[in-house]
């Protein structure tokens, strides 16, 4: 009978509701404030750490083998004209071949190429192996034997010669334990070889038998200028070596001279041979 009850229409009905707690709990919030702070804090100082000792680290190995491409800009004419001498006139260079170097931010670090002759630039070789390419494409033209496609594999050629000879620097001196050069100054010393082959190719455009003239000329020249920088790379970076490798590998290098400019100044349409 009591369970058909029904409420009444009309009639207020009351809940009863459960007690709550207003008050906050002051100690857990400063005990979290305090522990995500210091969580915060040790995070923030620990990647701070990491990733500055991670930049550090980067920029200080861009410098060790890539240097500044800057640096490898800064010549004028006097420069140019007198490292064009050295290059293909190695003999009638008398004074030194070591590096001049001067105190910057507390250490010791190499002149640019406007101040001291023997540093390495990268403005003659890229000038040279335009010329180099140019002369080529003239060249072929002359025989009737011009073409865009002919133009881009010499272009093509040429920088597969200066991988090569930028290649055999580099393994040689990693051979000798001396791989602390930075890789620009390597590129910046195989690519002086284009001097050499532009003059050899405008020989050969004047006249054919002048090139049989200047092509070994060149290459004993390129050979005596990488033997002479190699050896004061190497007494300035490897402190104890086997004298007759040294010896040995730097006489490979100059010989190694010869084929590779044979190859570059063969220029026909197949770049292979």
């Amino acid at each position: 009978m009591y369970n058909n009850v029904r409420p009444q229409l009309g009639v207020p009905q009351f809940q009863p509701q459960l007690p709550t707690s207003s008050q906050p709990n002051v100690f857990g919030n400063a005990f979290n404030a305090a522990g995500s702070g210091l969580i915060r804090g040790g995070l923030g100082a620990y990647g701070e750490k990491i990733f500055g000792s991670s930049s550090e680290y980067v920029q200080s190995n861009i410098t060790r083998y890539f240097s500044d491409p800057q640096y490898y800009f800064q010549v004028n004419d006097h420069y140019v004209k007198n490292k064009l001498k050295v290059v293909l006139f190695p003999f009638l260079h008398r004074g030194h071949w070591t590096r001049i170097t001067e105190p910057v931010g507390g250490r010791l670090s190499y002149k640019p190429p406007i101040y001291d002759i023997n540093a390495p630039d990268l403005y003659i070789p890229l000038m040279a192996f335009g010329t180099y390419v140019v002369l080529a494409g003239i060249s072929l033209g002359l025989r009737g034997k011009f073409s865009p496609e002919a133009l881009n594999w010499l272009f093509i050629k040429g920088m597969v010669g200066w991988c090569m000879q930028t290649a055999l620097l580099k393994l040689t001196l990693l051979s000798l334990g001396s791989g602390e050069a930075p890789l620009l100054d390597i590129v910046a010393y195989a690519g002086y070889t284009f001097a050499g082959m532009s003059l050899a190719a405008l020989g050969k455009i004047i006249s054919g038998y002048s090139y049989y003239v200047l092509m070994p000329w060149f290459c004993l020249c390129m050979g005596i200028f990488l033997v002479k920088t190699m050896k004061r790379v190497l007494f300035a970076e490897v402190r104890s070596y086997d004298s007759s490798k040294h010896h040995y590998l730097l006489l490979f290098i100059a010989l190694a001279q010869f084929p590779l400019f044979m190859w570059l100044g063969n220029i026909t349409v197949n770049w292979f041979i």
